[in-house]
């Protein structure tokens, strides 16, 4: 059964958690990573590109000379794709990149990040987040002592406003929830922060 220890923010450790063998001993999925990584992604596109077609170009109504007799190539717009300031052939329109992906195949690819995590010593569990001010300098103080100095994401329960003000400001630093953890940020961030009861639940969550 993996284990981790639980420290405080002093960053000494005063207990040890077992997890879960289903949720961070799982088989890595490689395939579900990249199917979770490209769906969060997907999600994110606006798909708002635009170009304008023959018929939605403007002018082009006369014919420009007429069919026979001037030595010239046959044409009957100028705004066919081929001439300057014409429409665009085949070109991108306003589209949704998202697709569905089964929450079987969501959980799953969770579980395979969380162990590929644990498994590179990525995951810190600390006993909660006790915050006695919002201010950001005081909080870096606090994960320079965590040696947290690289891209980190931390995993907390939502309602800790102190937290939420005072990672707001931090480079490379993303705060999420337990019910927001997606495998993109996962494998996105060096180390992932958790707390001690937003793992307990997201393991609850996860588990088979």
């Amino acid at each position: 059964m993996p284990k981790c220890e639980v420290r405080n923010l002093n960053n000494e450790v005063i207990e040890e958690l077992e997890l879960q063998d289903d949720v961070f001993a799982a088989r890595v999925n490689k395939s579900l990573l990249f199917a979770a990584v490209k769906h969060h992604l997907d999600s994110l596109r606006q798909g708002t590109h635009a170009t304008k077609n023959r018929s939605q170009v403007s002018g082009g109504g006369k014919k420009p000379w007429r069919q026979k007799g001037t030595g010239r190539a046959r044409v009957g717009s100028s705004r066919n794709p081929i001439w300057r300031h014409g429409g665009v052939a085949h070109g991108p329109i306003p589209r949704e990149y998202g697709f569905h992906l089964p929450k079987k195949m969501v959980k799953g690819a969770l579980r395979s990040a969380l162990t590929e995590k644990y498994k590179g010593n990525g995951i810190t569990v600390l006993e909660g987040f006790p915050l006695q001010t919002h201010k950001t300098k005081d909080f870096r103080k606090i994960l320079d002592k965590l040696e947290a100095k690289k891209k980190l994401l931390i995993v907390d329960i939502r309602g800790n406003e102190n937290l939420s003000r005072a990672a707001g400001n931090l480079a490379q630093v993303k705060l999420v929830s337990n019910r927001d953890v997606n495998v993109y940020d996962l494998l996105n961030h060096d180390r992932i922060l958790f707390s001690k009861a937003s793992i307990l639940k997201l393991q609850e969550a996860l588990k088979q």
